[in-house]
C-alpha cells in the first residue's frame, strides 16, 4: 500500500492530520465502528474525565485494529465526535501523541454533538484503516 498526503496548506500538519490522502495498491479496508470509553464488559468508564475517556476510546480502536492485524499506522480516516469540543481540545494531545507515535496523520473530522449513545460518554472515535 502506498499513501500520499494531500495538503494544499501546511497548518493541518501542526494539528496532526492531512487534508487528504491518496491510497493506492490497497489490499484490505477495515471500517471501524465508533469506539468509546467502554470496558471489555460493555460498561462505560471514566465519567466526567475527557482525557481518560479519549485514551480508552483509542485503546478500544487499537484493539479492533489489532484484531484485524492492523494498527493505528493503518488509519487513513478518523472521525471524532464529542459532546464538548473545547474540553476535547484541551486534551487533544492524547490523540495527537498516539497518532504521532504511530507515524500517521489520517484525514480527520471532529464534530460537536448533543450527546452520544450513553449520556456519560463524552468522546467517540471511528476510523477507516487500509492494509
Amino acid at each position: 500500500m502506498e499513501r500520499t498526503a494531500v495538503n494544499p496548506w501546511p497548518w493541518s500538519l501542526e494539528l496532526g492530520y492531512n487534508q487528504g490522502e491518496i491510497v493506492s495498491g490497497q489490499t484490505r479496508t477495515l471500517y471501524c465502528a465508533g469506539q468509546t470509553a467502554m470496558s471489555g464488559d460493555g460498561e462505560p468508564r471514566h465519567e466526567g474525565d475527557m482525557e481518560a475517556q479519549l485514551a480508552l476510546s483509542l485503546d478500544n480502536l487499537e484493539a479492533v485494529l489489532g484484531e484485524a492485524g492492523m494498527s493505528l499506522a493503518n488509519l487513513v480516516r478518523l472521525n471524532v465526535y464529542t459532546t464538548d469540543v473545547d474540553l476535547l481540545f484541551r486534551h487533544y494531545g492524547v490523540l495527537a501523541s498516539r497518532l504521532g507515535a504511530a507515524g500517521v496523520a489520517p484525514t480527520t473530522t471532529m464534530l460537536g454533538v448533543t450527546r452520544l449513545a450513553i449520556p456519560t460518554l463524552m468522546v467517540e472515535v471511528e476510523g477507516t484503516a487500509v492494509a
